[in-house]
């Protein structure tokens, strides 16, 4: 039977066309929730024993396979805003969001100069003081307003993250100020959850979960002690008692957003916190593939104990000598 060159040559063309294919698809799959790729550090700049400046800071990242920096500031730390973003750049390293408490013309400039554009991160603002819940509302939209049109100017969201006032850490008042600032067309406004500063009951956090999940930009882990109405510590992932259970609903509902690790530790070299945090997630995944598989549970160190001032009173044995 003669072969039919046209269907030969098909044949050759769909087998050396097939590994492209397949290595174009892995390709474009998107990182995994934990993976490496997808973690950004946090609270390293203004909390590291180690002082360090930032090109030490980008290195160190590189160092433990990190790629993204959710930067954090004080102000000792303005002057250094474009060195950052230069030594981020340098080495390859995303900053995927930046702590923006208030306007500060010092960061939209430098996000602008760079070309970045970071997630700009909102607390809470105590200087609202309002308690009628409607009247709240508005009030959180009208500041949170001129931010977003600041960062949608530079191509950038912005976060509420919860923290620093009570009212304001609570996701259902958060979600109320975006839908209030949709009505106005802005919708460049999600939320950042916190597992550091949330205070609610863990029997409700799969239903939280899901309220949240059509607003949220990004999620930052930390150890979640037993009783979560409790204002949490920061503590390594997976040292504690409930963070594996929060996780594992973060994990199942398909969110994929940047997910951050905390350090916040000052006496602490940011590296050994960052790594500590790391290594807590290795664990918290390894039980959430097969419960008992992790190993011995996570450490938090302990803190570095208090050496206390030396007395400047003389003891009785070493007192000035008295002349004769």
């Amino acid at each position: 039977m003669k072969k039919n060159p046209l269907v030969q040559r098909c044949l050759l063309a769909l087998i050396f066309l097939a590994p492209a294919s397949t290595t174009r698809a892995a390709a474009a799959e998107p990182p995994s929730l934990f993976d490496r790729q997808n973690i950004a550090a946090l609270w390293i700049v203004p909390y590291d024993a180690k002082k360090r400046g930032p090109e030490e800071r980008a290195q160190m990242l590189r160092e433990l396979g990190l790629t993204k920096l959710a930067y954090d500031w004080r102000a000792e730390h303005v002057p250094t805003f474009n060195a950052e973003i230069e030594a981020m750049q340098k080495h390859g390293i995303e900053i995927t969001a930046w702590w923006y408490p208030s306007h500060k013309p010092e960061i939209l400039d430098a996000i602008k100069r760079h070309g970045i554009h970071p997630q700009l991160w909102v607390c809470g603002s105590r200087a609202i003081t309002v308690t009628n819940h409607a009247e709240r509302i508005e009030a959180e939209a009208a500041r949170i307003r001129p931010i977003a049109a600041d960062a949608a100017a530079l191509g950038c969201n912005v976060g509420l993250y919860n923290h620093r006032e009570p009212w304001f850490e609570e996701q259902d008042h958060q979600i109320a100020i975006i839908e209030r600032l949709r009505r106005d067309g802005v919708t460049n406004v999600g939320i950042v959850f916190n597992f550091h500063h949330w205070r609610g009951s863990l029997a409700e956090f799969l239903s939280l979960f899901k309220r949240i999940q059509p607003y949220l930009l990004a999620v930052n882990l930390n150890g979640m002690r037993s009783d979560t109405t409790q204002y949490p510590s920061v503590r390594y992932i997976g040292s504690d008692d409930s963070e594996l259970a929060m996780i594992r609903v973060v994990e199942a509902s398909g969110w994929r957003g940047t997910i951050s690790v905390i350090h916040e530790r000052g006496h602490l070299d940011a590296a050994e916190g960052i790594k500590g945090n790391l290594q807590g997630l290795e664990w918290v995944q390894k039980e959430l593939r097969q419960p008992g598989s992790g190993g011995p549970k996570p450490q938090e160190p302990a803190p570095a104990a208090k050496v206390p001032p030396k007395s400047t009173v003389p003891s009785p044995k070493s007192g000035p000598k008295t002349s004769k």
